[in-house]
């Protein structure tokens, strides 16, 4: 089968496209035809290791040293039952499915081995292929993120990255939950975020975001630290009395399979559907890296597998 293959740590050339041996599914595993993918930043991350010298060096330590111990990278996938182990029970070859698994990796690929225990889901066919394997990243982050945000109806709440693939996300399941949403993105995307459900919208570069006089029940860094330190030092002082404001990179995300089911229905009835800016064949997977890693894409950038 084809695959992008991590050849070490580095830029966006590192990936190359290699003829490697089909996976041979056991146990509980799902044997997936990949269809979609989509190239997330923490894919970027794991491939340029673009971390601070402490957790590189944990990063290290946990992926592999000087390249990752999985080669092939990539965490979401929509697409088809292939094969499946003699343990399986809850799916069936030709089941057409969604799934997102952060430590096997393995989705630049025509074929991977999931068990059928992790985030897999049944596709709803109201979805594309495309627009299924960019719901899981920015859904199930967004959904853990207002949770432990205590998000509930009628609150205030600010999203700051709010045109990425998690903040696209942040912005419209809010607002589907009954909150009132301000989205914090660059001047490109404020029609974006606004047609999105949004209430209102800032431009980050006039640096007025605290200066409105609104005090939000929960603010929302949908970007991470490493790019919204700065902006997000004085956000302390927009919170209401018993706010909160939390960041994506806050802790380790307890993403939740059922949250999954409910993304993939908010989306298949148009209530929450995952931005795809752009889509590349397999073949330019370093384009779509580089892509990705100049901080300007608007939602999700999605890989044509199959």
């Amino acid at each position: 089968m084809r695959a992008a293959v991590c050849t070490r740590y580095g830029p966006p050339e590192v990936l190359r496209l290699e003829d490697v041996a089909e996976p041979v599914p056991r146990g509980n595993d799902l044997r997936i035809r990949i269809s979609a993918t989509a190239v997330t930043s923490s894919d970027c991350y794991v491939r340029g290791l673009d971390l601070s010298p402490a957790y590189k060096l944990m990063a290290r330590i946990a992926l592999g040293w000087s390249a990752p111990r999985r080669r092939i990278l990539g965490m979401v996938l929509s697409g088809t039952v292939d094969a499946v182990g003699p343990e399986c029970r809850t799916f069936r070859v030709g089941d057409e499915v969604l799934g997102f698994n952060r430590h096997l990796f393995g989705t630049y690929a025509e074929y991977v081995c999931w068990p059928e225990d992790g985030l897999i889901v049944l596709r709803p066919p109201e979805l594309t292929h495309d627009v299924a394997a960019a719901l899981p990243y920015g859904g199930l982050l967004a959904m853990h993120s207002l949770r432990r945000g205590g998000l509930s109806r009628g609150q205030k709440v600010l999203v700051y990255g709010a045109s990425g693939a998690v903040g696209t996300c942040a912005v419209q399941l809010a607002t589907h939950f009954g909150a009132e949403v301000t989205g914090v993105c660059g001047p490109s995307n404020l029609d974006l975020v606004r047609s999105l459900g949004a209430t209102s919208v800032i431009d980050y570069t006039t640096g007025e975001m605290w200066e409105n006089g609104v005090a939000y029940d929960l603010i929302l860094d949908a970007v991470g630290k490493r790019k919204s330190a700065t902006a997000m030092r004085q956000s302390a002082r927009a919170l209401a009395a018993g706010g909160h404001s939390i960041s994506v990179d806050d802790g380790t995300p307890k993403l939740r399979r059922d949250d999954l089911v409910i993304v993939a229905d908010l989306a298949a009835c148009g209530a929450s559907l995952p931005v795809v800016d752009r889509t590349f064949e397999l073949a330019d997977i370093a384009e779509a890296h580089r892509y990705v890693g100049n901080g300007h894409k608007r939602g999700n950038v999605v890989i044509a597998v199959a």
